[in-house]
């Protein structure tokens, strides 16, 4: 399995490098991809992230998964690009899984991605969700679209995504080896 994890500046480190960290502990093959014109990418704090290709250098055919990372401003930034936002339209078409938390579902919603979903996003977003049901919950899939409220949750948000991809037994894996 592999997935793609999108990092654009002012991204938020814990969901980004939580999520990576946890989704290969899973198995998964994840490539950090940087929306910006350097692989060098500052998060929200400050944190710098060196990311394993540029945008523009990726070939996506044959993932399984993209992964936006939230936090501010990152959230705006990713919905910026417009070359991710066609990527998303045509993961999303082919129904592949699409993964998005903490103010980053902002960009699915702002693309009617959500319409009719139910979806969750960190609090003061809701209104970005357009035609999305939003609930409190910490993580929620509905279809192929996984999303998670924030930072704090980050752990359940990954833990999700593991189990899409490699399936409850490896979730459950994962977790005992983080929470034993």
């Amino acid at each position: 399995m592999k997935a793609f994890i999108f990092l654009a500046e002012g991204f938020e480190e814990i969901e980004a490098v939580g999520t990576i960290d946890i989704l290969r502990r899973g198995e998964v093959e994840v490539t950090t991809v940087s929306v910006t014109n350097d692989r060098l990418v500052s998060g929200a704090h400050q944190i710098a992230v060196e990311a394993d290709q540029l945008f523009a250098d990726t070939d996506f055919s044959d993932g399984q998964m993209l992964i936006l990372p939230g936090g501010m401003p990152g959230a705006r930034h990713l919905n910026e690009h417009e070359g991710l936002k066609q990527l998303l339209k045509q993961y999303a078409g082919e129904g592949k899984k699409i993964a998005a938390i903490c103010a980053a579902p902002l960009v699915l919603g702002g693309m009617h991605l959500l319409h009719g979903k139910r979806a969750t996003v960190y609090p003061g977003y809701e209104n970005t969700l357009h035609h999305a049901t939003v609930v409190p919950e910490a993580v929620v899939k509905d279809g192929n679209i996984i999303t998670g409220k924030g930072p704090g949750y980050v752990f359940d948000f990954a833990l999700a995504l593991v189990a899409e991809l490699q399936g409850q037994a490896k979730a459950n894996e994962v977790k005992k080896g983080m929470f034993p």
